[in-house]
């Protein structure tokens, strides 16, 4: 175990630190960063959406959702372009570079044609051609980053320089893309989605979901941000519940279970990613001073599900805590998505982004099942089955090393 640690922490750490500080996994960090508010406002309608039920008459607010996630991919198009350029330092192209993204992604989901447009395409269900559209943009517009048409020493006024110099790779993209799409009939969406629909298949299989989580858990327990593979997780969550949205919304039952309300406010992530509460409520009672005194700076937050404090603090290149992290990260998922696919419980089909409201309620305004209340009863078990061998021989470590201190105080008084 020694040898795995130090592995771990001298060759796989590093690497994947260098891949978390990649410009692009940056950008799009950047960008989803910045679609967060939207999201949390579409997810409002979801608790206004139980208030129907209570209050007759209530105004229906469900238009909110299609003002706020309806329109994700469209707004991915923009900031993608626009945070690449801000990374590169090229910020006089960075407007322009999010138009021309937004222009793209406009001619690829035919919003100038209404028979062939569809609503659902400008959202979360279009969040992959977004991307590729986004990331073609800021690809071509760094590379015309030093080109001008005209000298160092020109007289003519930046802002009109600026203007003749952007539309050369402007021209490029969109000439180019209303080519491709109006000329030669060639689907860019159609083909950008079937090319990622193995992945997306992929990830809402028993073993994508549950491969995807672990991986959260795994980098998480070596200190590495779990946006490491946000920006390609992120898509696909938020595909998979516009789809579940979608059908329901023509009487059918959603299907996809990895969704942001399955994994961070339904069942999994209680107190955060790897599920750490019950870990805070054992060192809460610990007899370690040290352990003790770190759950009660770690509580607050982590009923809040903010749970870097007890990550960092007892769980990080810790050979014995990261253990059962793991083992969470590979069990919680399998039961969660077993339970949902039998049926036992609802599959979330509301958008409801609220990651930091509190254990039980987000599981109940996601689920609204009892079903679903079980199965977070479940996984309260089954977590406290998992860490508590594992906090028992930290503690007694920690005590050990208290009591050595201890002693050596008195000695040298």
């Amino acid at each position: 175990m020694k040898k795995f640690v130090e592995w771990l922490e001298n060759k796989l750490a590093p690497k994947m630190e260098k891949v978390n500080d990649n410009i692009w996994i940056q950008t799009l960090k950047d960008s989803m960063l910045q679609l967060l508010p939207l999201i949390l406002v579409g997810s409002l309608v979801t608790i206004f959406a139980i208030l129907q039920d209570f209050i007759p008459n209530f105004p229906n607010l469900w238009s909110i959702n299609s003002y706020t996630m309806g329109l994700l991919g469209v707004l991915v198009a923009f900031l993608v372009p626009l945070n690449y350029m801000e990374r590169k330092r090229l910020r006089r192209l960075r407007f322009v570079a999010g138009i021309t993204g937004f222009a793209m992604f406009a001619i690829i989901v035919h919003l100038s044609d209404l028979e062939l447009f569809d609503f659902a395409s400008m959202g979360a269900g279009g969040m992959f051609a977004a991307l590729i559209v986004g990331i073609l943009a800021g690809t071509v517009f760094s590379l015309f980053g030093k080109f001008s048409f005209f000298k160092e020493d020109s007289a003519v006024p930046d802002f009109v320089r600026q203007w003749f110099d952007c539309m050369l790779p402007m021209s490029i993209l969109v000439f180019g893309t209303w080519l491709l799409v109006n000329i030669v009939g060639l689907d860019i969406f159609a083909l950008i989605l079937l090319f990622f629909s193995p992945l997306g298949n992929f990830a809402q299989s028993l073993v994508g979901f549950t491969l995807f989580y672990f991986i959260s858990c795994f980098f998480y327990t070596m200190g590495i941000s779990t946006w490491v593979i946000f920006p390609l997780r992120n898509p696909i969550m938020l595909a998979g519940i516009a789809a579940n949205t979608a059908l329901v919304a023509q009487g059918l039952a959603p299907t996809n279970i990895h969704t942001l309300e399955t994994v961070f406010m339904g069942w999994l992530a209680i107190g955060g990613t790897g599920g750490t509460i019950f870990l805070v409520l054992f060192m809460l009672f610990s007899k370690s001073n040290r352990l003790k005194a770190l759950a009660k700076a770690s509580l607050a937050p982590s009923l809040l599900n903010i749970n870097e404090p007890i990550v960092f603090g007892a769980v990080v290149w810790n050979p014995i805590m990261m253990i059962p992290m793991w083992i969470h990260g590979l069990i919680v998922p399998i039961i969660t998505y077993l339970w949902l696919k039998a049926g036992l419980a609802t599959i979330p089909s509301e958008v409801f982004a609220f990651w930091y409201c509190p254990y039980p309620i987000s599981t109940w305004l996601v689920s609204r099942s009892i079903g679903g209340m079980i199965l977070l009863a479940i996984m309260c078990v089954v977590n406290v089955i998992i860490y508590y061998p594992f906090f028992k021989v930290y503690e007694h470590q920690q005590m050990k090393l208290e009591g050595v201190s201890t002693e050596a105080g008195k000695q040298e008084s």
